[in-house]
């Protein structure tokens, strides 16, 4: 019989989670075991800012208390990751390759043929960029819209997410299970790297502007 988190605390001195994301997540895994964790995961993929460094390794704690099993967890947060891909996908999909060239020609300082290398790159290294990027905080959920614009084909989509969402999962999940009730320290190491690869990407697109804009100034007679 599972025990809810509440039961458990009298196995560990580990504390509930109380209130925010992480109560929020403990209540779906308490009420709903494996299945609450992957509608967790879901929403997460959909909402990036639903933290996977706050609700993978709390699962992993609710595991390790006996709430639910390791393999129930890896199942269900796993198939959580894949089904809020999908949708992201589908998003990507119905939005639709004309749809994104008329409005990337609404944009200031872009150039049609910089969509054009986006997509010749995304045909080249497309299955590369699924698979890793599900283990790149933020980018994980993200890359999924191209796939759907691109029209990925759906099983090779969903192959290469259930991988790399596997291997992710897996990660954080066992972090959580091992670490008991320090499973938060977690989030804070994961957290650390969202914002060093969100600097990079804003350091990045600063530069693309301002090449943009200098090659315009250049243009100019």
């Amino acid at each position: 019989m599972h025990l809810t988190l509440s039961a458990a605390r009298g196995l560990s001195a580990a504390p509930e989670p109380q209130g925010g994301i992480a109560g929020w997540a403990a209540g779906l895994v308490e009420a709903f075991g494996g299945p609450g964790a992957g509608v967790a995961i879901a929403l997460e993929n959909v909402f990036p800012p639903l933290p996977s460094e706050v609700i993978l390794p709390l699962t992993g704690f609710a595991a390790s208390q006996g709430v639910l099993s390791i393999a129930s967890a890896l199942f269900w947060t796993t198939l959580g990751s894949v089904v809020g891909a999908v949708v992201l996908y589908g998003i990507g999909a119905v939005f639709g390759r004309e749809r994104m060239h008329a409005w990337w020609a609404k944009l200031p300082l872009v150039k049609a043929s910089d969509l054009v290398r986006t997509e010749e790159w995304f045909a080249r290294h497309g299955t590369k960029a699924i698979l890793l990027g599900r283990m790149v905080p933020v980018f994980r959920s993200l890359i999924s819209v191209p796939a759907g614009v691109e029209r990925m084909p759906l099983p090779v989509f969903v192959t290469l997410t259930t991988a790399g969402s596997l291997v992710w999962n897996t990660v954080l999940v066992m972090a959580g299970y091992w670490l008991g009730d320090q499973w938060d320290v977690v989030g804070a190491y994961v957290g650390v790297v969202s914002k060093i690869v969100l600097a990079l990407a804003a350091v990045a697109l600063v530069g693309y502007v301002a090449m943009r804009i200098r090659g315009r100034n250049r243009e100019r007679p």
